[in-house]
């Protein structure tokens, strides 16, 4: 279902994350504010417990509750001078390898500037929302919601040496492939964009509209880390 032709000034989802990205994905430029509710596992995006709807709904369609926007991205590939696919997105972009899973060379340059090759499975560009997804699985880091950066993260990189990179979201991120495999593909929040030849370049930026997630109470970010992803310093007891 396309969102973009309707008119409404609320979504609410049913489901998980993956769940909230469709809805991010349907809007497209018409962003609209998005209430989660949770009927997956961790449960990121969509916070709020089912059992909670009824009492907070009233709250949410009074504009009492915060809505919290979040930075997305656009990705566009280009053939010559062609625009062969775009999507906007709200978690990552990722060249990703395929059969026959051998290693990918992968150029990145940043703001027109050749900044490195890496030889790699795959490279990510994800933002503070996807710093938690694909991203964190590659041995990325974690960033807070709310800052303006992208993460830069190899998948299974042949050089020691070669860590994330976190970097403004105003710049503009191009990656190019020098011998792609026949599968070798871009794809934006787990979704196939488009399958590259070695003339194409994938160029990332910036997206104009903003992700609007509506917090039905105050968020505390470590605290999300700990509950969802089971994430501590220690094994000991918390302070008092």
């Amino acid at each position: 279902l396309d969102l973009r032709p309707l008119e409404f000034d609320l979504v609410v989802v049913f489901g998980g994350d993956g769940s909230v990205l469709r809805s991010a994905r349907r809007m497209a430029e018409r962003q609209r504010p998005v209430l989660g509710v949770n009927l997956g596992r961790l449960g990121f995006l969509a916070a709020l417990p089912p059992d909670e709807l009824e009492s907070w709904f009233p709250k949410v369609a009074s504009g009492e509750c915060r809505i919290v926007h979040h930075l997305m991205l656009h990705c566009t590939v280009s053939r010559g001078e062609e625009v062969i696919a775009s999507r906007m997105g709200l978690n990552e972009a990722a060249i990703l390898g395929g059969p026959p899973y051998s290693i990918l060379d992968v150029d990145l340059y940043v703001d027109g500037l050749w900044a490195t090759t890496y030889s790699c499975d795959g490279l990510i560009i994800a933002t503070p929302v996807g710093s938690t997804a694909h991203n964190l699985s590659a041995g990325g880091p974690i960033l807070r919601k709310t800052i303006a950066a992208f993460v830069i993260s190899a998948i299974s990189p042949h050089t020691l040496t070669v860590r994330p990179v976190v970097d403004a979201a105003d710049r503009v991120y191009e990656m190019s492939v020098r011998e792609p495999h026949q599968a070798t593909a871009v794809v934006v929040d787990g979704k196939e964009l488009a399958q590259l030849t070695a003339e194409d370049r994938v160029r990332v930026v910036r997206a104009e509209p903003t992700f609007q997630l509506i917090e039905v109470e105050a968020q505390n970010d470590y605290r999300t880390l700990r509950e969802k992803l089971g994430w501590r310093g220690s094994i000991s007891a918390p302070p008092r």
